[in-house]
């Protein structure tokens, strides 16, 4: 990818009160618009907590992240992240869900009407158009993701963060958020960092992959994907980064 990096993390660390050691270590990290990057690691490896922090949510015990050059202090308007589990409010329907949080005070104030533009623009890239007055409970698995996507998506990201959002989902439904991922980084060329336990999924929608050990969380491999999108016909080239990706792994977990 070219041009200058959108995010970038420098020696993160993250230590918590009464613990003998860093749970994450020496993490550095530069995205660019338009690049998707998955992060694999075993159980425990702090993938999650990682995630936080480059969010804004969690400060590091040590190391530096800046968006747009600018440090990182808190959540910021053009960072968006989304969970496995989609949380949306059970008493709002879903064009509310996707618009819930607009007029929290780190959003860029917006009228009646870009308001609704937004609300109507996301809704219609993750394909729930019909759907809008349905409650949560009226909604598949695969559909309350979109609805979470969407609402990522009213903030106009610079950068998107996915905490396991498809894991829940069976195997067809899974595909098709996948695919809904490529259609919005290529729409939106939101840069995006994806947190997997599925090697195969990091491979279909990847353009590096970075593989954390354990105990604490360091880098321990990365792979670059230079191979077009989508990726299901590039069998013989995906076993075989699949391959190395699992070796690195079963190593790193023999030695903890």
């Amino acid at each position: 990818m070219s041009g200058e990096p959108i995010l970038q993390a420098s020696a993160i660390a993250l230590r918590y009160p009464g613990a003998g050691r860093n749970v994450i270590e020496d993490f550095d990290i530069d995205l660019k618009s338009g690049e998707t990057v998955s992060v694999l690691g075993p159980s425990g490896a702090g993938k999650s907590s990682l995630l936080r922090i480059l969010a804004g949510l969690q400060p590091p015990t040590n190391g530096t992240i800046a968006v747009h050059g600018a440090p990182l202090r808190g959540p910021h308007p053009r960072l968006a992240i989304a969970f496995q589990d989609p949380t949306l409010l059970p008493w709002l329907t879903l064009e509310r869900n996707v618009a819930f949080g607009l007029d929290f005070k780190h959003q860029p104030r917006l009228s009646r009407s870009e308001r609704t533009s937004r609300v109507d623009s996301a809704i219609s890239e993750v394909g729930l158009s019909q759907a809008r007055h349905h409650f949560p409970d009226q909604l598949s698995g695969g559909m309350a993701q979109r609805a979470a996507l969407a609402r990522c998506l009213t903030r106009k990201p610079d950068i998107l963060l996915l905490d396991e959002p498809f894991g829940a989902l069976d195997e067809v439904t899974r595909t098709e958020m996948q695919h809904l991922l490529l259609k919005i980084v290529r729409d939106f060329r939101t840069a995006t960092v994806l947190v997997t336990h599925d090697i195969d999924e990091a491979l279909l929608v990847s353009d590096r992959i970075l593989l954390l050990g354990r105990s604490p969380a360091r880098l321990i491999g990365e792979w670059s994907i230079d191979l077009p999108k989508p990726r299901e016909d590039y069998v013989r080239e995906l076993g075989a980064i699949r391959v190395e990706i699992v070796g690195a792994l079963h190593r790193a977990i023999r030695t903890h």
